[in-house]
């Protein structure tokens, strides 16, 4: 299956150009690290572009102080990852190993030498890429996570680090080996986030970890963005990335992470380009790269609960702890969301072996137990197949009498054919039982009853719209999918009944709710609202 990046093991150590050596060096300065000079430290903004001239530099381990990897950067190389594109925060100490000379550049400055010799952007980014790869898979724990086993806001830390690409370590407070007690020493055995040897989150949230690593960028002390893009699921990456190569300036908000509810697929394979498939995550997160190569911003995770429009025809989105930032287009992108169920207890249970995504993080509490999956669509499907692997088996709860009509036929033939899963057709979980974490559930199929031993439920059934935020600016039909196109009194596809407010993907109404649609439409949109951009301006 793809992954996020090129594996770096695999890649040739391939220097610079001479022309694109002395580019940078034309736009930055020279600088001298004696020996056990730190270059660059945890909690430092990468706002530094800095290439190996002479010496060595090494990964430092802030706990030891000793070099945390064989490997080390020495000259024609140059250090940095995939956060240098939107000066994230470095969470890797680097130290000189001996006496080193480097050239270092502004960040901004580097950026626009990147957009202008699109072969030294190329190298860069497949660089920056793979090392972002290396340290998520090998889980680089200079940020770890602590009781996510026990503490649902910790998990809501822990899946925001997965589904985002960075890189952590996650630590069961029950674990007895002495690398957990003594980490768990360190916060006094109360679950939370460490970051290097001496930065802990108190009452961590995802909010906080986004803030500490630079995903937050000061945003609201911009100017007026041409374009916001509200999603950062599959179709709003896509107009994030033809945003960007056409030029406009765009913000992308996403209130959880980017992906959306593609991000929670364990496995995509009918995405062209992908045979072996690719999980949701990975895709929108290359998109994500895509995009920030181009200038494109992303800020999370951060909701917009309100829209307005000023008198001078932008719109104006009221976030979630009142800030607010404008635009002159906005495209809605917010997907949707599964609903829930309505079930005793359930919201005392979400975290606690109630689940509403299916990927690593979710799948390592199926061990040893019997896993649960509500719904009949893809998404399910797919989550069966994944969690198959760690549950000792699965049940795929249906309340339909078939797949036929919700679920590609690759997917429904594989499942009626594993051993590993029990598909219960007219079926629906009735009961939870569990106080502090979920035991158990009861499985009502026709006039039956049967009570099924389970720590893992998840809950994938129909998806509601994320629209209530629109203030009622653009139309909506019943169930709050927005209007566009023919329905909405527009010659264009994509355009709401609000003049300036364009929607694509599953939150558009009468849309095809798969990730290639999403992608296709979210790239097509660009080109009407660049045309709206230009009428308004002329207008104005």
């Amino acid at each position: 299956m793809e992954t996020l990046g090129q594996d770096l093991e695999t890649m040739r150590r391939v220097p610079l150009a001479p022309a694109h050596v002395d580019a940078i060096c034309a736009i930055g300065g020279e600088v001298f690290y004696p020996t056990g000079a730190i270059v660059m430290d945890i909690g430092e903004p990468m706002d530094r572009f800095i290439y190996v001239l002479e010496g060595d530099i090494e990964v430092v381990d802030p706990y030891t102080g000793e070099r945390m990897m064989p490997s080390s950067l020495g000259p024609t190389q140059f250090l940095g990852e995939i956060g240098f594109l939107n000066r994230g925060t470095n969470i890797m100490r680097m130290r000189a190993s001996v006496d080193t000379r480097v050239i270092e550049a502004p960040r901004e400055a580097m950026l626009e030498l990147m957009s202008r010799v699109p072969e030294l952007s190329d190298h860069l980014i497949t660089v920056f890429a793979a090392r972002r790869r290396k340290q998520f898979e090998a889980r680089n724990d200079t940020i770890k996570v602590i009781g996510a086993d026990r503490d649902p806001k910790v998990q809501a830390v822990e899946r925001f680090l997965s589904r985002n690409r960075i890189p952590f370590q996650s630590y069961d407070m029950d674990a007895t080996d002495r690398e957990t007690a003594s980490v768990c020493s360190l916060i006094g055995h109360t679950p939370g986030v460490i970051v290097g040897a001496d930065t802990r989150l108190d009452d961590p949230t995802p909010r906080k970890v986004a803030q500490y690593l630079g995903m937050d960028l000061g945003i609201c002390a911009d100017r007026t963005y041409e374009l916001l893009i509200v999603g950062g699921g599959p179709a709003g990456v896509a107009a994030a990335v033809y945003a960007g190569s056409e030029g406009i300036p765009a913000l992308v908000v996403e209130d959880t992470a980017v992906g959306g509810q593609a991000g929670t697929s364990s496995r995509i394979e009918n995405y062209m380009g992908f045979p072996t498939g690719i999980s949701g995550t990975d895709l929108t997160w290359r998109g994500q790269v895509q995009a920030m190569k181009f200038g494109t911003r992303f800020v999370m995770p951060r909701r917009v609960e309100a829209l307005s429009r000023r008198e001078d025809g932008a719109f104006c989105a009221t976030l979630d702890d009142g800030d607010e930032l404008c635009a002159r287009a906005v495209l809605v992108a917010t997907g949707v969301q599964y609903r829930r169920l309505p079930l005793d207890n359930l919201e005392e249970l979400e975290g606690a072996g109630i689940f509403y995504s299916a990927t690593e993080m979710e799948a390592r509490f199926c061990g040893k137990t019997e896993a649960v999956v509500i719904g009949g669509g893809n998404s399910a499907g797919q989550a069966a197949m994944f969690l198959s692997r760690a549950a000792s088996h699965v049940h795929l709860v249906v309340r339909s009498g078939s797949l036929a009509a919700s679920m590609s036929s690759y997917l429904s033939q594989r499942l009626e054919a594993d051993p590993r899963i029990t598909i219960h057709y007219h079926s629906a979980v009735t009961a939870l039982h569990g106080d502090s974490w979920l035991e158990a559930i009861t499985l009502r199929t026709k006039d039956t009853e049967q009570r099924i031993g389970t720590r893992a439920l998840f809950i994938m059934i129909g998806a509601a719209p994320n629209t209530d935020w629109l203030s009622g600016m653009a139309e909506t039909d019943e169930k709050g999918f927005v209007l566009t196109g023919a329905v909405a009194g527009q010659a264009d596809d994509y355009a709401t009944t609000a003049p300036g407010i364009f929607a694509v993907g599953d939150v558009r109404a009468n849309s095809v709710k798969r990730v290639a649609s999403a992608v296709g439409e979210g790239s097509v949109v660009v080109s009407r609202i660049w045309q709206y951009l230009e009428d308004t301006r002329v207008a104005g």
